[in-house]
């Protein structure tokens, strides 16, 4: 089943248990990928949903700091269940063990001995691990073993 069948069928599931927060969270998702759909007139994989849907989070996560900020705590607490709801159609995280692992087979693969080659190690390890560990985690680890 590819992951917008998979939205589809959420999105049923939750309407039929009248859970409105669900329903209207996948709503927004399947909304973003309609429009990357019809502005770059292809189908998307389920590789361009994961990177919609990681982009997503990140907003929200950044909505949900800046709430927490000023003291909305009420619009705090939405942005960070969207975004734990958006995480459930993510492939499986990598844990830091498995992560510092495939980093530093990447590192050998593209023989980097030290930060000069970060760019190098980046792109390969992005490509690799896409939906499996954020950028962030990624440069962090990078950043470690070259360092």
């Amino acid at each position: 089943m590819s992951l917008k069948e998979q939205l589809q069928n959420d999105l049923k599931e939750a309407m039929k248990a009248k859970d409105s927060f669900k329903r209207d969270t996948i709503r927004f998702l399947m909304s973003a990928i309609k429009q990357v759909e019809v502005d770059t007139r292809k189908e998307l994989s389920d590789a361009d949903i994961v990177k919609i849907i990681q982009k997503s989070i990140k907003q929200r996560e950044e909505a949900a700091q800046q709430y927490k900020e000023g003291g909305r705590d009420d619009l705090y607490e939405k942005e960070t269940k969207e975004a734990e709801i958006l995480r459930s159609y993510l492939p499986k995280q990598l844990s830091d063990e498995e992560l510092a692992q495939e980093v530093q087979a990447t590192i050998q693969e593209v023989g980097a001995t030290s930060m000069k080659d970060m760019g190098k190690v980046m792109q390969a390890a992005t490509k690799k691990l896409a939906g499996q560990a954020d950028g962030k985690r990624i440069s962090e680890m990078v950043k470690k073993l070259l360092g």
